[in-house]
């Protein structure tokens, strides 16, 4: 071996550990734009939220968004209900649900009725409205009832997993109502989901059924974090480790 491939390797573990030190500037300069960026994007509230806060919150936008495309598609099948409402049209009927929903207001046809007692009634043939938007409005309250009366969470709150499993029930049961319930003449008291020989139209029961998987997943998650405090818990009182206070 010549003198200079003697210095190469000798040199060798230096370039290396110095190519390695660019690498990990570079990864580092890079992960800090990816940081900076994703703080710009951010909303400055978000910054109050738990990774579980935060789903919870997207959850709850997404299972708005699904109900009130639903109801855009009930009005659709069902053109005869938005105009018991009293509005000039589809769309100002739904806005005006889709504020109740949200600012937890009463709805006039369903009295003050809310939940699970506004989702029986939307569905009885003694409804009389625009039982498209009472059977939306029901089914949004109940949602919100079901995460504390909140839209949007933070560390200071909290969710009870049962309730939102309850309401991930209670939605597949009113996904059931609503093709079955009937009128006295055996006509249906709203067109959804259709099975023909002209073909098949499931989108009503493909939408209820992502609502009912993002509250499953939910509780799951919920559920494990509850679960992990408890064993955290656990494990200091075996351990004999006080717990921290910061």
């Amino acid at each position: 071996m010549d003198r200079t491939s003697t210095v190469f390797t000798s040199l060798w573990p230096l370039l290396l550990a110095a190519l390695l030190a660019l690498c990990a500037v570079g990864c580092s300069q890079q992960q800090g734009r990816d940081i900076a960026r994703q703080f710009s994007d951010g909303k400055p509230d978000e910054f109050f939220q738990t990774s579980v806060d935060r789903m919870a919150t997207l959850g709850m936008r997404d299972n708005l968004q699904s109900l009130y495309l639903l109801m855009s598609k009930l009005y659709l099948r069902n053109p005869s209900q938005w105009r018991q409402s009293g509005y000039p049209d589809a769309v100002s009927a739904a806005r005006v649900i889709r504020q109740a929903i949200e600012n937890r207001q009463p709805l006039p046809p369903l009295g003050d009725r809310r939940d699970l007692a506004a989702l029986s009634y939307s569905l009885s043939p003694d409804f009389r409205g625009d039982r498209v938007g009472a059977f939306i409005y029901a089914i949004g309250s109940m949602l919100v009832t079901a995460h504390g009366g909140r839209t949007q969470f933070y560390v200071t709150d909290s969710i009870n997993p049962q309730f939102v499993s309850n309401a991930a029930r209670n939605i597949e049961k009113a996904t059931w109502l609503l093709s079955q319930r009937q009128d006295a003449n055996g006509v249906l008291l709203l067109f959804s989901n259709e099975i023909s020989e002209e073909g098949s139209n499931l989108s009503f029961a493909v939408e209820f059924g992502k609502i009912v998987a993002r509250l499953d997943l939910l509780t799951q998650i919920l559920d494990e974090r509850y679960r992990r405090i408890g064993l955290n818990y656990a494990q200091s009182l075996l351990l004999m480790n006080f717990l921290p206070v910061q």
